[in-house]
């Protein structure tokens, strides 16, 4: 083969001249001693290289410019591409599947496309992240100013060689590199925010979910595919117009194609600078052309330059379940009056006045439309100031409560939680002969809030709980129970002796599963005699609440799915008011006062004596046999 012809000035910056030399010099024997200078490795060729001699003694630096590829070099030479403000991040696919002389050509079309920019903190930010199985920022649009810093950055890139989590890759994008923080230009700047995203592959994980997102957020997403990219995934992460915005070549050799048809876009005028757009609200600038937008509450016209209010409503999608409001946002659902608005947005309750005024009902509140009224336990008798019951003085009882404050209740439910317990001693007869009120609440820990002795009047029982603070942390159900257990009903806490037969009642109240084991204590509380009740709300778990209650659960567990409606919950436990002298574990708690109760009781004694009558008889008569059959004998 000839050597090429010789140098003539400025001749290397001819394709031709250099792709020449590339291969001449591909083909030189390399049986050149490696410790020989380069000059001297000529002398030893034969006599037809010699011509070449002082060519090899050049300097190293320019052979190897000289053999790489020429489109790399000249793919984005001219003028630099004046754009005006942009913030504009590269998605680089560095993914196991992109071979390393692949990932070479993709840092020299960075290396070039770079070349071709407008860099600068006013005009355009530059930032690149790379991704596999995980996503590794290489540099913020904020961190370099100057292409010499960000060109050197490319050039030590380290690709991850993992998976392709693409999806990933845009929500990093999305959060993380167009941030402020990160050196983008906040939105009210309306400075363009533009992604590259470069890929050989499908993506491991959903793009298209998280690509429409970014788009929402006003992100303009340009797809390559390069080789084995999958079409589909590339054309549900890129903006519309598709066919501006997808971009899908052969190989990595031919990424510069995307490149020079990418840099032609950026170059475009700003055509909303001009002033001639005709927009009515806004104009939006982008690469080679514009669009009008629209202030919130308004919609773009047929003409796509003016401006219309949207009705909202008007669509008949709003699915409001009483009244639809447009607003500047969207549709907005209003319910009539004494109604509220449910967490959906759209369907309306009617408000439970009870939940939200200071009624005074001494025992029950119902709600009525607009208003309210009181109840009272049945067998007692709403006095005249429509709020309190008339009360049987006696019962006695020792009851213990324990309050779930674990994290999970939430400081505004655990004030409701104190209210509800206000209310179960609204309806108790709380004096030292009478009832007595314990309080415990447990979370991670366990804490005696007052015992069973301490407080002698429900009015100073109610205004101990309202001073009861959140503890907030863990469920630890088991230890309340233990601690109920060993310590709240022991006359040392205030419980009367055994010996007096007062029923021991405790009341469980929690939302929640427990952090530990319930069920050897809960066992023990009810070997011990104490009556349980279990009272769950929301997440609470029925299997626990059951095994905590006594038998038959039906009569000790109660339940409600929030915490604004508890209030139901109250006439489900009224059994604890007087109950019966002498009752044991498991038996439904009665008052005294109901009628109903003393001809029960009555009922119960009469048939009890005939019972005893009937099995005297028979005794008699037993032993009168035994008398004739001794008399027989003799």
């Amino acid at each position: 083969m000839r050597p090429p012809p010789p140098l003539a000035p400025a001749a290397w910056q001819s394709p031709a001249w250099a792709r020449c030399l590339r291969r001449y010099l591909v083909q030189l024997p390399g049986r050149l001693r490696p410790s020989a200078p380069l000059c001297g490795r000529a002398s030893e060729l034969s006599g037809r290289l010699s011509a070449m001699r002082g060519l090899l003694c050049w300097p190293l630096p320019v052979l190897l410019f000289l053999l790489q590829p020429w489109e790399t070099l000249s793919q984005f030479a001219g003028p630099r591409c004046r754009t005006g403000p942009l913030d504009l991040v590269f998605v680089i696919d560095s993914s196991r599947s992109v071979r390393p002389f692949e990932f070479e050509t993709m840092r020299q079309f960075l290396v070039g496309l770079l070349r071709g920019l407008d860099v600068g903190p006013n005009a355009t930010r530059v930032g690149v992240i790379q991704y596999s199985s995980q996503v590794q920022s290489v540099f913020p649009l904020g961190a370099f100013s100057r292409r010499e810093d960000m060109e050197r950055a490319i050039r030590a890139l380290v690709p991850l060689a993992q998976g392709t989590m693409t999806g990933l890759a845009i929500q990093y994008a999305m959060n993380v590199a167009f941030s402020v923080a990160e050196g983008a230009r906040p939105p009210e700047a309306r400075v363009p925010r533009i992604a590259v995203i470069v890929t050989d592959g499908r993506p491991q994980d959903r793009v298209a979910e998280v690509a429409a997102q970014a788009r929402a957020r006003g992100i303009e997403i340009y797809a390559v595919g390069v080789q084995r990219a999958d079409v589909g995934s590339l054309r549900a992460m890129a903006s519309p117009p598709l066919d501006e915005h997808v971009f899908l070549v052969e190989s990595f050799n031919l990424i510069q194609e995307f490149g020079q048809q990418f840099r032609g876009r950026l170059c475009g005028k700003d055509l909303c600078a001009e002033g001639r757009h005709g927009c009515q609200h806004q104009c939006v600038s982008t690469p080679g052309t514009f669009r009008c937008a629209c202030n919130p509450g308004y919609q773009l016209a047929e003409d796509n330059k003016s401006c219309l209010a949207i009705d909202h409503c008007g669509f008949g999608n709003h699915s409001c379940q009483h009244e639809c409001v447009s607003t500047f946002g969207g549709p907005r659902c209003r319910c009539r009056e004494g109604h509220d608005l449910l967490p959906d947005g759209r369907s309306c309750q009617a408000r439970d006045l009870c939940n939200g005024v200071d009624h005074g009902c001494e025992f029950q509140c119902v709600s009525e439309g607009l208003s309210y009224r009181c109840l009272c336990p049945e067998g007692q008798q709403l006095q005249a100031d429509g709020k309190s019951c008339n009360r049987c003085r006696e019962g006695h009882v020792d009851l213990v409560l324990l309050v779930d404050g674990s994290k999970s209740v939430r400081p505004q439910n655990f004030e409701l939680v104190k209210r509800f317990v206000n209310q179960i001693v609204d309806f108790l007869d709380v004096s030292p002969e009478g009832t007595r009120v314990g309080l415990v609440q447990f979370s991670s820990r366990v804490r005696t809030e007052f015992p069973l002795g301490r407080y002698g009047t429900a009015a100073e029982v109610k205004q101990a709980v309202l001073a009861v603070e959140y503890m907030e942390r863990g469920t630890m159900t088991g230890l309340a129970l233990r601690h109920m257990v060993e310590h709240s009903f022991s006359e040392a806490q205030g419980a009367r002796p055994r010996a007096l037969n007062v029923p021991r009642v405790g009341l469980v109240f929690t939302d929640g599963r427990s952090q530990d084991d319930i069920s050897v204590w809960a066992r023990r509380a009810k070997e011990e005699g104490i009556v349980m009740y279990a009272v769950g709300v929301g997440k609470a778990v029925e299997e626990e609440l059951r095994q905590i209650a006594s038998e038959p659960a039906e009569l000790h567990v109660s339940y409600s799915p929030d915490f604004g409606t508890m209030t139901h919950l109250l006439e489900n436990l009224r059994g604890s008011i007087c109950p019966e002298e002498g009752i044991g574990a498991g038996t439904e708690l009665r008052s005294l006062c109901e009628c109903e109760s003393l001809v029960e009781f009555q009922g119960r004694t009469l048939g009890a004596l005939e019972k005893l009558t009937q099995n005297l008889a028979q005794l008699t008569a037993r032993l009168e046999d035994l008398e004739n059959q001794l008399a027989t004998q003799k």
